[in-house]
């Protein structure tokens, strides 16, 4: 491939990139249900990767519970829970890393199968966790029905988007009574001094 048509790719993968992000930030300041939140994370997660299936499990107490998918699954969500030390998934949300399987996800010896679950027949497998104040509140997963290499820019869309989740959760904890009320000035200056640049 030429160099200049390389170059064009890569620029127009990295808007694409941008777009994602942009539009999750928006859904952050509006005032939305965290369902339709996560609804709207989904569905963009979906048309950049063009994967087959996005889910998002969060955290309760040592359990994962499956809380948004793109794929009708009205008798599992919030109701299929699995174990913090169970699966593929609970791999991530204990290891807090980025895992990527490009075939025979179901193969992994991480594995554990789900028999109300369709994608646990897919092959490739892409989860990030959830990040809030430093802290996994739950997992992202991408799957594809057939083999599927995920690229470098695959796996950093969805790690970024894991970190916006958790910062929407967090947003969602607060009331807008107590957004409307803060002294956000005292907020910052009462974390300490602000560094000055020399």
């Amino acid at each position: 491939m030429p160099k200049a048509k390389e170059l064009e790719l890569r620029l127009q993968r990295t808007e694409q990139q941008l777009r994602v992000f942009q539009k999750i930030s928006r859904f952050m300041v509006r005032d939305l249900s965290l369902q339709d939140v996560l609804m709207g994370v989904v569905s963009l997660v979906v048309e950049f990767t063009a994967c087959d299936a996005c889910l998002v499990y969060l955290l309760d107490g040592e359990d994962l519970v499956l809380c948004a998918s793109n794929t009708p699954h009205p008798s599992t969500i919030g109701k299929l829970r699995l174990r913090w030390n169970e699966g593929l998934t609970g791999w991530v949300a204990r290891e807090r890393r980025l895992l990527s399987i490009s075939r025979e996800a179901y193969k992994d010896p991480r594995f554990k199968k789900f028999s109300q679950l369709e994608e646990d027949t897919f092959e490739a497998f892409l989860s990030a966790p959830l990040i809030a104040r430093n802290r996994v509140v739950g997992v992202i997963n991408v799957q594809h029905r057939s083999p599927h290499q995920h690229t470098g820019s695959e796996m950093e869309v969805l790690t970024t988007v894991g970190e916006q989740i958790g910062c929407v959760l967090v947003l969602a904890r607060m009331s807008p009574e107590a957004l409307e009320s803060a002294n956000h000035v005292e907020l910052v200056l009462s974390s300490g001094p602000i560094p000055m640049k020399q």
